[in-house]
């Protein structure tokens, strides 16, 4: 809150200007009964100097832990420069565009952001972002059974890797909307799709294909994407954006390409903040555009030839009239955009290629550091991007608990989400990690296990 340098003189003199006989005359409509002196458990007020020592004492108490945690929320450096711009007062106090004339510089910044986000997707047009990428998830499915007019199905199929989160998130969304999320079953063979269901010609509306999935593997998009748009559905892809400067984008999966892609775009210069804020981001194939939802910044010329840019397609009585909306959800998250489109402009389409193959040669190293250890094996042997699930023999939780201690994120466990893949472990290497982090958190993992072998034994 910023600093109020009100005397109590001035208090008076306003509250005489106004009428009111004083501050709590300005809040009379708020009945009696509501009202309380002091909040519970509320301390007593302190000095500045004292609130900036206890909060500097209050985030010491989080530590640095070396972070090995992915399941959705990736660390990676982010340039100093991208929050030293994002966070001027131009882009850190600017409202929704609404007013072309007054908002070019806004605008235009949301336009580049959508400019490389349909380059890395590879499809043709990007919204200007949505809550996050579980909710983005839930606005894809609704707007596949808008755009797909061929059937009646409201039924979405969900290949093994959608992050659980999602299908949550999606369910509480537009479950409660007619439609119906299932997933495909797992081959365990690979932690994929199980090919042998694809022979199945189930009615669906729409495929959800995670590339790469929750629990680190790589489906054969191509075959499911032709498999899905054989049935007559739709396909959304789920992926995670950096990992689009080495793998095949949703827009050149199988013959046609995903219909809609979607994600979470954390991974673009936003901080791991306690879950967040964070942004979904979503693009779609040009026949399907006046089915999405959210903001879409265009360009165009004005009456002297100059650029100018405007939101269009979609009316903002669009988003009031409940009926009419193709969501109710119409807030974008306008500073975390304005951040992810500085982080791609700094590092370019090479520099988010370098985090790319960092990242996963330093989850090669990891993982083969742990499988060098008695009791960790590789959960499956296919292909993968930065995360990989290894299996131990006793469960993980413990593990994980003595490893934090040391002041080290091991990993999720997957056992919380996936129980029938046992004492599984999914761990992450982003490029920020060095070989001395590896050796660190590999010599404590042995010796943890080593410990807790021996008091079980």
């Amino acid at each position: 809150m910023p600093f109020i340098p009100h005397t109590e003189d001035d208090t008076r003199e306003m509250l005489a200007a106004i009428g009111a006989a004083d501050v709590d005359a300005l809040f009379d409509e708020i009945p009696q009964q509501l009202l309380i002196d002091l909040p519970a458990g509320v301390p007593e007020a302190l000095s500045e100097m004292q609130i900036i020592r206890l909060m500097r004492e209050r985030a010491a108490m989080d530590g640095a832990p070396l972070c090995f945690i992915g399941a959705g929320a990736y660390e990676h450096h982010i340039p100093t420069a991208v929050w030293d711009i994002a966070t001027r007062g131009e882009f850190y106090s600017a409202y929704t565009p609404y007013q072309a004339e007054a908002s070019q510089g806004t605008l235009q910044t949301i336009y580049e952001y959508q400019t490389m986000i349909t380059e890395l997707t590879g499809l043709d047009v990007s919204n200007a972002s949505l809550y996050d990428g579980a909710s983005a998830l839930a606005e894809a499915a609704l707007m596949a059974v808008r755009s797909n007019r061929a059937g009646e199905s409201r039924r979405v199929l969900l290949t093994p890797g959608v992050n659980p989160v999602y299908e949550k998130v999606a369910n509480a969304i537009a479950g409660r909307q007619g439609l119906t999320f299932e997933r495909l079953p797992m081959d365990p063979g690979t932690g994929n799709a199980d090919a042998t269901y694809l022979d199945a010609a189930p009615d669906a509306v729409a495929v959800v294909i995670q590339q790469p999935s929750f629990i680190g593997t790589l489906e054969d998009v191509d075959r499911l994407a032709d498999w899905a748009h054989k049935l007559g559905a739709l396909v959304i892809a789920i992926v995670n954006p950096i990992s689009l400067a080495v793998l095949r984008p949703p827009g050149r999966w199988g013959s046609a390409g995903a219909d809609i892609a979607c994600g979470e775009g954390q991974p673009l210069g936003v901080p791991l903040s306690s879950g967040g804020p964070y942004f979904g981001f979503m693009t779609c194939r040009q026949k399907h555009v006046r089915q999405m939802p959210g903001r879409i910044v265009g360009r165009t010329t004005d009456l002297d030839g100059e650029s100018g840019f405007t939101l269009t397609l979609q009316a903002r009585e669009q988003h009031i009239r409940r009926s009419k909306a193709t969501s109710n959800i119409c807030t974008n998250q306008g500073l975390m955009v304005t951040a992810a489109t500085i982080y791609m402009s700094l590092l370019g389409y090479e520099g988010l290629a370098r985090v790319a193959r960092r990242s996963h040669r330093n989850t090669a190293r990891l993982v083969a550091a742990l499988c060098g250890i008695d009791g960790v094996e590789r959960l499956f042997s296919g292909p993968h991007f930065h995360e990989i699930a290894v299996r131990l023999e006793r469960p993980v939780a413990p593990i994980l608990r003595a490893l934090a201690d040391e002041g080290i994120l091991g990993g999720f466990d997957l056992s919380t989400q996936y129980p029938e893949l046992g004492n599984a472990l999914l761990v992450c290497a982003t490029e920020t990690k060095t070989d001395v982090d590896i050796e660190r958190y590999v010599t404590a993992f042995d010796r943890i296990l080593t410990t807790q072998k021996r008091q079980t034994a």
